[in-house]
């Protein structure tokens, strides 16, 4: 079909279903006890007849894809050249990548296409990665700090002379196995699928009309995770693991806002991080877009302003109470699929959890993690603007091994159940 505003040479394509397909997808085995036998993940909309899953690679980013094409800077038909793209070191594969229940929000097998799926490349499949592991230079003011206060010292291995911090980093793309993400939150596949189309304004009509089609790329952003240390030491629940999960925080971890705990707590976790690998034990941190508790930097900010022109000012005991006034919940994040990351590099035990979340604590516990010690923020790093924020967490239940402050406001506070 075509409207009057569109080329009439340009036949849009609403939905597909299975009935008019020339041939049945590659098929897609999650959790298969083979990589041959998982399949490899076919997103590509260049031949829409090979797509084995549903949207397309890119995330967030599809759309300025778009605006490229639409602009005529980019060829709609390009395939990648993944020549010398592979990681400068693999990940093992793990007994959890062949768990179909361990992992379903991201692809295990989807670090070394060419190596995995070479077969299928040369059949002329457009299969993209979804993970990229390289490797980085870390410069950080608080790093600097550190050093120069001799919380850290320079070995010339993890610490450089430059006093810069070497890391491995990966890009991970969120790849979503439908019928694994319904049963982590508990709802059936078809209600998950409807209320994906429905909140995305019907952007992906497919997810009712291809029930064949198990797996989804979501529209969202990626996360990235940064190893200090041998990745391989990830998997051996023997070598000390420092980790810290952190949610993406703009304000605060890129341009220093300090009405929060963010970016100092990211920071001290990278530090200790950084020590526990140069005393034999491996460091992890891993980045989650979820700007404002998934609600958006937009909202975060009302809230903000909520926050401080109430009666009586900011105050802990109204901290949760004011981002629901504004936003209809507290927080909109989900740690259920968090610790997918963390199976796929094989993790058993977290020695060190850099975390006052209670959520993802309980997420990283039960999906069988061990966890041996939780560490709080130390006071020191806490700005002073922020204190609000950290003793409302406090008052509602996250774990703190310092003093609640008590009185009237606070009290309030407990008891609350965040969602």
């Amino acid at each position: 079909m075509h409207t009057d505003e569109t080329p009439p040479d340009t036949h849009v394509v609403l939905t597909s279903h299975v009935s008019q397909l020339a041939k049945p997808p590659v098929n897609i085995q999650w959790g298969a006890p083979t990589v041959q036998e998982r399949g490899p993940i076919i997103g590509t909309i260049s031949n829409k007849d090979d797509r084995n899953v549903l949207g397309t690679h890119g995330g967030s980013y599809t759309v300025y894809r778009a605006l490229s094409i639409a602009s005529g800077h980019f060829p709609a038909s390009h395939r990648p050249d993944l020549e010398n793209t592979h990681p400068t070191q693999s990940v093992s594969p793990q007994d959890s990548w062949f768990d179909p229940d361990k992992i379903v929000s991201i692809d295990p097998w989807g670090g070394d296409i060419v190596e995995n799926f070479s077969d299928y490349l040369q059949q002329g499949y457009n299969i993209q990665p979804t993970i990229a592991i390289t490797q980085a230079h870390l410069h950080l003011p608080e790093i600097r700090e550190a050093i120069e206060k001799d919380r850290l010292p320079i070995d010339h291995h993890f610490v450089t002379e430059d006093y810069a911090v070497k890391v491995t980093k990966a890009a991970i793309d969120p790849v979503w196995y439908l019928p694994g993400i319904a049963e982590r939150f508990g709802c059936t596949e078809g209600e998950l699928r409807t209320v994906l189309y429905q909140e995305t304004g019907g952007m992906y009509p497919e997810l009712i009309t291809r029930p064949d089609l198990k797996v989804f790329l979501p529209p969202i952003g990626s996360s990235t995770a940064y190893i200090f240390g041998s990745m391989d030491d990830l998997a051996n629940p023997d070598i000390e693991l420092t980790c810290r999960v952190h949610d993406e925080c703009n304000g605060s971890d890129v341009f220093g806002s300090d009405i929060c705990t963010c970016r100092p707590y990211l920071t001290w976790g990278i530090e200790d991080a950084v020590r526990t690998a140069q005393r034999g034990g491996v460091g992890l941190i891993v980045y989650f877009r979820k700007e404002g508790r998934a609600l958006g930097e937009v909202t975060k900010f009302l809230v903000y302003n909520a926050r401080k022109r109430q009666k009586g000012g900011d105050s802990a005991a109204t901290y949760f109470h004011r981002t629901e006034c504004v936003a209809g919940v507290q927080d909109a994040r989900f740690q259920e699929l968090m610790p997918d990351i963390l199976h796929y590099f094989g993790v058993k035990k977290i020695h060190n959890l850099h975390s006052m979340s209670n959520m993802k604590y309980d997420a990283i516990a039960g999906s069988g993690i061990e966890v041996i010690n939780r560490l709080s923020i130390p006071d020191e790093l806490i700005p002073g603007d922020a204190q609000v924020e950290i003793e409302a967490k406090k008052a509602a239940g996250y774990f703190t091994d310092g003093q609640i402050k008590t009185g009237e406001n606070l009290e309030k506070v407990k008891g609350r159940q965040l969602t």
